[in-house]
């Protein structure tokens, strides 16, 4: 059995204060026994005013929170999930991008968000991720100390032929990282997660953005981790700060092997009208 923490926190407009707020958290992570340290989806900016946060928006090699955060885990000798950044790619287009980072600050993975998140919500409130962010091609896992995990960034979390084929490739733990609205999170994030978690019988850990925001969005918290049964380990509510699960390897086995559903899957083929 492993320990892993959660930061649940309410990312701001400036960086350098996202970053403070990532670097203690590998710190207490650290200090409190973990193995592994996941945090939300745009961790290091979160602000829908395009042209205050332009100069904000950096190349991979160029991003302060990136370079801080893989010298905390060098440092602390702790492997870190970044949930996501905002990543300016080569064409000038973003990248929302996942990171694993090793106990030694090296980048061990990377993964652009699939599907973006253009809706309409009955709020009123509008998205259009699509207008910044281009889509990512490739599905990605990778073996950490706490099993292979499978990566995915929040408005995946609506596709489960994503989820498939992760645990496809050997996945036996999730990462669904987010900053799921208020509405859409009280109506749907628990009941999708372990949905998630349960087709496949592996462990899910969603680390989640939470309260109101510098540039004016709320999200709705409740960063979860998800026994393969189903069973919620870990429900943060809405405060901000660090919480800790323990991941049993040994239960993915046990469940998969009373429930072998994984190993049940066809490939659907055309759909006949009848």
């Amino acid at each position: 059995m492993t320990d892993i923490a959660v930061l649940q926190m309410t990312a701001g407009i400036y960086p350098a204060a996202n970053a403070d707020t990532l670097e203690q958290a590998v710190a207490e992570a650290r200090a409190r026994g973990a193995a592994m340290l996941f945090t939300p989806e745009m961790s290091g900016l979160i602000d829908r005013d395009r042209a205050r946060a332009a100069d904000k928006l950096m190349p991979e090699d160029e991003d302060l929170v990136l370079r801080r955060v893989r010298a905390a885990a060098a440092e602390h000798g702790l492997w870190v999930h970044i949930g996501s950044l905002a990543i300016r790619r080569a064409d000038g287009r973003l990248a929302n991008r996942a990171y694993v980072i090793d106990d030694r600050g090296d980048i061990r993975a990377r993964y652009d968000k699939m599907h973006l998140f253009d809706v309409d919500l009955p709020s009123g409130e509008s998205w259009r991720e699509s207008a910044s962010y281009a889509p990512g091609e490739q599905a990605v896992v990778v073996d950490t100390p706490i099993g292979r995990l499978g990566l995915a960034i929040c408005y995946d979390l609506r596709f489960p032929a994503l989820f498939a084929a992760l645990t496809e490739a050997g996945a036996t733990i999730l990462s669904v990282p987010a900053a799921f609205t208020r509405p859409t999170g009280a109506a749907h994030w628990h009941v999708l997660l372990r949905a998630r978690a349960i087709e496949a019988g592996v462990h899910l850990v969603a680390p989640a953005q939470t309260g109101d925001h510098q540039d004016g969005r709320a999200t709705y918290g409740h960063s979860l981790v998800v026994g393969p049964w189903g069973e919620v380990l870990l429900d943060m509510g809405e405060a901000a700060g660090l919480g800790l699960a323990t991941i049993d390897a040994g239960q993915v086995e046990a469940v998969r092997a009373r429930l072998p559903a994984i190993r049940h899957r066809r490939t659907i083929g055309p759909v006949a009208l009848a």
